[in-house]
C-alpha cells in the first residue's frame, strides 16, 4: 500500500488523539462547520472530486491523445525533417511543406480523439448525474443531504447501512458499524469499527485502523458520525485504486505490438532506400529526406484518429443501447472478449425472489420459524438483499399487517453482528418487553448448522443426533436441485445480555428452513445461446450453494458437469487451476478473492476476459478483467472501476455490445492492414525505382500528400458494413497478423507498380518529351517535365489503386456482389478518386511538382487497376485458405 506521507501521519495522529483535539485542530464542532467556512476548507484541503481516477481528467485524455506509439513515431520524423530542411537552406521554402504535413497529421489526429473521448465521458457524466452519491452531512447544527463532491475537510458526516464512505474519516461515534474494505485491499473481510481512541503504542496496517473509515469502502451495517479528514485526491481510495494504473489492457498491448512491426519494417526498409537513393541519385541530403519520406509513407498516419473514430462511433452506438462505455479502448475488449464471468443473481436470474416455504427440521410449514426470521431481517442493519425483502413482504399477507406490526413492537434490537462472506450469516440479539434476550442467526444452511448442537422439533429443544446432518440433507437437498434457495433460522436463549460477541455464535438450537425461488429470466436460455453462437463462453461465477447453481445452469443451457467450489479452489495451485478452468463452466461457493484467482487463471491461459459484477464483493473481480462491467444500480465503487455500466442487467444488452466491440474492431483492422501493406507494396517499388531510375520515382512531399489525402478518406472506415463471418468469433488484436498480411498482399502491388513504371518511362513520358528517354534528354526544362510525367503518373496510380484495393480487401466475399460497402464508403471512394485525379489539373500542380497527362494514360490505367483487383480477390482466397481469415 502506497505511503500517503504527510496525510499518512495526519491520519495517524488524529486515531491516536481524542475527538477534542480534532475539533481544535480544523476548528470544527459536533454541529459542524459554519457555513462560512465551507470555502475556506476547500481551498486549503482541495475538493472531494478525484474519486474516479486520474483517467477522468481532461489533462489525461489530452495526455493520451496526442501521446501514443504512432504519434511519437510521426512526431520524430517531423523534427529530424525539420533539423535537415533547415540545414539545406537553399530549398528550404519547398521543402517546409514536408512538416507541415507531418504536424497536421498530428494535430488533425489527436485533436479528433481528444474531442471523442471528451464526448464520451460526457455521456457517461450524464449516467453519473442520474445515479449521484449523496451524503448526510450535519452544517451549522442542520442536517442536510449534499453531493458527495460538495465535502469538505471538516464536514461532520452521517453513515448508514448501504452507503458508501464519501471521504475519509475520523469516527466520533458509532452503532454497530460493520465495513467492507475490499475497494481499497482487494480482501472480502467484514470489519468492525468504533470511534475508540487508539493507543500511542498501538501500530498496525493503515487500513485497520477501528476509527478510520476510507473512501470507496462500503456500510455493511450499523451507523456511524465521523469527521472528514481527506478528500478527493488526498484520500487512500483516490490515491490507491487507480483503474488507468491497472497493467496493460489487450487494446494497449495490441496497439503497441502494431506499432513495433511498422517500426521494424522502417528500420529495415528506409536505410535501404536511403543507400540506394544516395548511390544512384549522387544526392545524399536529397536522398535522406526522401527515405524520411518514406518512412512517413509506411506510417498510417492516421490509425490514431481511425482507431478513435471506431472506437467512439461504437461507444455512441451503445449509448443509445442501454450501455454507457466509460472508456473507449472498452469497445475494442468487448470485440476480443472471448470469456465472461458473472454472478447468476439478477443475471441469470430474476432480481427478486419468491418466498415458498418456511418449515421446521422435518420440513413442515411452520410460523414460528417465519416469525423470527422477520425479526432478524427487519431489524437487521446491513444493506438489505432479494432475500431480506422476500420475507419482509410476509406483513402484505391477508390479516396479516395488524399481526406483523404488532410482532414489531413486542421486540427490539440489542446488538448484531452482520453477515459477512467468511461467516455466511447474520446474527441480531433481541429484547422483548421483559428483557429477555434471544439470538437469531439465520444465513446458509452448512454455515448456520455448524453453529448449532440442538434443534427445535415442535416446541421441544433435543441435542442434535449423530446423524444430524444427514436429516437436513433429507429436507434440504430436494430443493436445492430444484433450484430454490435454502436458508437455515437457529435461536438461542441469551437471558439478560445485552451484547453479543462472535464467541457468542455457539451452541444454537436449529429450527427450520425457508426456501425461495429463484426462478431463471425468460431471456436468459436465449441469451445465453447467443453468447455461445458469438463464441464467448459464459462461466458463472457465484456465492451460492452448488446445488443451486446447478440447477439454475442446467435449465438455460450452461454445462455444469465439472463445476467446482471455493472449498475445492482452495486445494488447488495456481497451475492447476488454470487447467481447471478451461473444462469448468460454473463455480459455486466463491468468496470475492477466489473471483479474482479465476478470473487470473483465464486471463494468464491467454483469454481476453469480461467480468459483470455489482456488489462490493465483485470490485476485486472487476479490476482484474480486460473489461469490467457493471450495472447502473450497483454500488458506487463497482461503477467508478468498471469500464462499462449497462442500464439494464440484461445479457441481451451485452450481446449487442460484444456485436459492436467486434464492428468496430472489423473496421479498425480494415484501415491498418490495407493501408499498411499497401504502403509497403509502395516502398518496395521505390526501392526497385531507385536502384533503377535516374531520378526519384516519387518526390517526398507526393508520398506525404498521398497518404495523408488516402488517410483523410479512411476516416469513413467506421461506418463500414461488416460481414456477419467476420464478427461472429472473437478477434485477436496484435501486429503478428498485420506483418503477415503485409507480406503477402503488399508485394501484389509490386507487379503492377513495376508495370506502370516501364510504361511510363519508355512510352507516356517519352511520347511527350520527343521521343527520348529520361538519359538521352540534354534541355534541363524537357528533363524536369519527363521527371514530372513519370511522378505524376505514378501517383495517380497508386492513389487509384489504394482507394479501390479497399474495396477488394474489406471483404472474404466478391466485393460489389456478395458483400456491398455502405453508401459513405462508396461515395467517399468515387469523390476521392475524382479530387485526387483533379489535383493533376489545378495549380497547386506546380507546388506539388505534378503536370496534367494526356486522356489516354487513362485507359491505360483502367487496365492495371482492374487486373490488380482481379488479381487481388484471386490471391486472397489463398490467404484465407491458409490463414482461415483475411480481416
Amino acid at each position: 500500500m502506497k505511503n500517503l506521507s504527510p496525510l499518512n501521519e495526519r491520519m495517524k495522529k488524529y486515531a491516536h488523539s481524542n475527538t477534542d483535539i480534532l475539533y481544535d485542530d480544523l476548528g470544527t464542532t459536533r454541529h459542524g462547520l459554519r457555513l462560512e467556512q465551507i470555502e475556506a476548507m476547500r481551498k486549503k484541503y482541495g475538493d472531494n472530486s478525484a474519486t474516479a481516477g486520474k483517467s477522468d481528467t481532461v489533462w489525461f485524455r489530452l495526455r493520451r491523445a496526442f501521446i501514443n506509439p504512432f504519434t511519437i513515431i510521426l512526431f520524430v520524423l517531423a523534427m529530424v525533417s525539420f533539423a535537415t530542411e533547415m540545414w539545406q537552406a537553399n530549398d528550404f521554402n519547398r521543402n517546409t511543406t514536408s512538416v507541415v504535413i507531418i504536424s497536421v497529421m498530428i494535430l488533425v489526429s489527436g485533436s479528433v480523439r481528444f474531442l471523442l473521448e471528451i464526448r464520451s465521458k460526457h455521456a457517461y457524466d450524464q449516467l453519473d448525474r442520474l445515479i449521484h452519491t449523496h451524503v448526510n452531512v450535519k452544517r451549522n447544527g442542520v442536517l442536510i443531504k449534499i453531493p458527495a463532491e460538495d465535502l469538505v475537510v471538516g464536514d461532520y458526516v452521517y453513515l448508514f447501512a448501504g452507503d458508501r464512505t464519501p471521504a475519509d474519516m475520523r469516527l466520533t461515534n458509532t452503532a454497530d458499524l460493520f465495513v467492507s474494505q475490499s475497494a481499497i485491499t482487494g480482501e472480502s473481510g467484514i470489519l468492525e469499527k468504533s470511534s475508540r481512541q487508539h493507543h500511542y503504542t498501538e501500530q498496525m496496517a493503515f487500513s485497520q485502523y477501528e476509527n478510520l473509515v476510507f473512501m470507496g469502502t462500503t456500510v455493511i451495517s450499523g451507523k456511524g458520525e465521523g469527521i472528514v479528514l481527506a478528500v478527493g485526491k488526498d484520500t487512500l481510495y483516490g490515491n490507491f485504486v487507480q483503474p488507468n494504473d491497472h497493467a496493460s489492457t489487450g487494446f494497449e498491448k495490441g496497439a503497441n505490438s502494431i506499432a513495433w512491426v511498422l517500426f521494424r519494417f522502417m528500420a529495415v526498409l528506409v536505410p535501404i532506400v536511403f543507400i540506394i537513393s544516395g548511390l544512384t541519385k549522387g544526392n545524399w541530403v536529397e536522398s535522406f529526406l526522401f527515405a524520411l519520406s518514406v518512412a512517413v509513407g509506411l506510417t498510417p498516419e492516421m490509425l490514431p484518429m481511425v482507431i478513435t473514430t471506431c472506437l467512439a462511433k461504437g461507444s455512441m452506438s451503445m449509448s443509445k443501447k442501454q450501455t454507457i462505455i466509460k472508456d473507449i479502448n472498452a469497445m475494442q475488449g468487448f470485440g476480443s472478449m472471448d470469456v465472461l464471468c458473472m454472478d447468476k443473481t439478477g443475471t441469470l436470474t430474476n432480481v427478486n425472489i419468491v418466498l415458498e416455504y418456511y418449515m421446521d427440521i422435518i420440513g413442515n410449514e411452520n410460523d414460528e420459524v417465519l416469525r423470527w426470521a422477520y425479526l432478524n431481517s427487519l431489524y437487521h442493519s446491513g444493506v438489505k438483499n432479494p432475500i431480506d425483502n422476500s420475507i419482509l413482504e410476509c406483513r402484505n399477507m391477508p390479516q396479516k399487517r395488524d399481526y406483523y406490526e404488532d410482532l414489531a413492537g413486542q421486540y427490539s434490537k440489542a446488538d448484531e453482528i452482520p453477515f459477512d462472506y467468511s461467516r455466511k450469516f447474520v446474527s441480531t440479539l433481541l429484547a422483548d418487553v421483559n428483557g429477555e434476550h434471544q439470538l437469531i442467526m439465520k444465513g446458509d444452511v452448512e454455515a448456520v448448522f455448524s453453529r448449532c448442537t440442538f434443534v427445535e422439533y415442535q416446541g421441544t429443544i433435543q441435542p442434535i443426533s449423530d446423524n444430524g446432518r444427514g436429516s437436513v440433507a433429507a429436507v434440504v437437498d430436494e430443493m436445492l436441485e430444484d433450484g430454490m434457495k435454502v436458508i437455515a433460522l437457529a435461536r438461542k436463549n441469551m437471558g439478560s445480555q445485552n451484547t453479543v460477541s462472535l464467541t457468542d455464535e455457539a451452541d444454537m438450537i436449529l429450527m427450520g428452513y425457508l426456501a425461495f425461488f429463484d426462478a431463471p429470466k425468460k431471456s436468459a436460455a436465449q441469451s445465453i445461446a447467443k453468447l455461445k453462437n458469438l463464441q464467448v463462453k459464459t462461466k458463472i461465477l457465484t456465492g451460492d450453494h452448488q446445488q443451486i447453481a446447478l440447477s439454475i445452469c442446467s435449465r438455460i443451457g450452461i454445462a455444469s458437469e465439472n463445476m467446482l467450489t471455493g472449498a475445492d479452489l482452495d486445494q488447488l495451485s495456481d497451475l492447476e487451476l488454470q487447467l481447471s478452468v478451461e473444462k469448468t463452466d460454473v463455480f459455486a461457493e466463491l468468496t470475492p478473492s477466489q473471483k479474482v484467482r479465476i478470473v487470473t487463471a483465464l486471463r494468464d491461459n491467454g483469454h481476453t476476459v469480461g467480468f459483470l459484477g455489482d456488489g462490493m464483493n465483485d470490485i476485486p473481480a472487476i479490476c482484474e478483467a480486460d473489461v469490467g462491467i457493471s450495472v447502473d444500480t450497483a454500488v458506487d465503487a463497482a461503477k467508478d472501476l468498471a469500464d462499462v455500466i449497462l442500464l439494464q442487467k440484461d445479457l441481451n444488452v451485452l450481446e449487442e455490445g460484444i456485436l459492436e466491440g467486434r464492428k468496430t474492431f472489423a473496421n479498425m483492422s480494415k484501415y491498418i492492414k490495407i493501408t499498411a501493406s499497401s504502403n509497403f507494396g509502395n516502398i518496395l517499388a521505390i526501392v526497385c525505382a531507385s536502384a533503377f531510375l535516374p531520378f526519384l520515382p516519387m518526390a517526398a512531399i507526393q508520398i506525404l500528400l498521398l497518404n495523408l489525402l488516402y488517410d483523410i478518406l479512411c476516416i469513413v472506415l467506421p461506418w463500414d458494413h461488416v460481414d456477419k463471418e467476420v464478427f461472429s468469433s472473437p478477434r485477436e488484436w496484435s501486429g503478428k497478423a498485420l506483418g503477415r498480411f503485409m507480406r503477402f498482399f503488399g508485394p501484389i502491388s509490386l507487379i503492377f507498380d513495376v508495370i506502370t513504371f516501364l510504361f511510363l518511362y519508355f512510352v507516356l513520358c517519352p511520347s511527350l518529351t520527343g521521343g527520348l528517354v529520361y538519359t538521352q534528354l540534354t534541355d534541363p526544362d524537357m528533363q524536369s517535365r519527363y521527371i514530372a510525367l513519370f511522378q505524376t503518373g505514378w501517383f495517380l496510380e497508386s492513389m487509384w489503386t489504394q482507394v479501390l484495393i479497399i474495396h477488394m480487401l474489406r471483404t472474404k466475399k466478391i466485393p460489389f456482389l456478395q458483400s456491398k460497402p455502405s453508401t459513405p464508403v462508396m461515395l467517399i471512394t468515387i469523390i476521392g478518386i475524382l479530387v485526387f485525379t483533379g489535383l493533376t489539373v489545378t495549380p497547386m500542380v506546380n507546388v506539388l511538382g505534378l503536370t496534367p497527362l494526356p486522356i489516354w494514360y487513362f485507359g491505360f490505367l483502367l487496365i492495371i487497376v482492374a487486373s490488380y483487383m482481379l488479381l487481388t480477390t484471386a490471391l486472397k482466397r489463398i490467404y484465407i485458405a491458409k490463414y482461415g481469415e483475411l480481416i
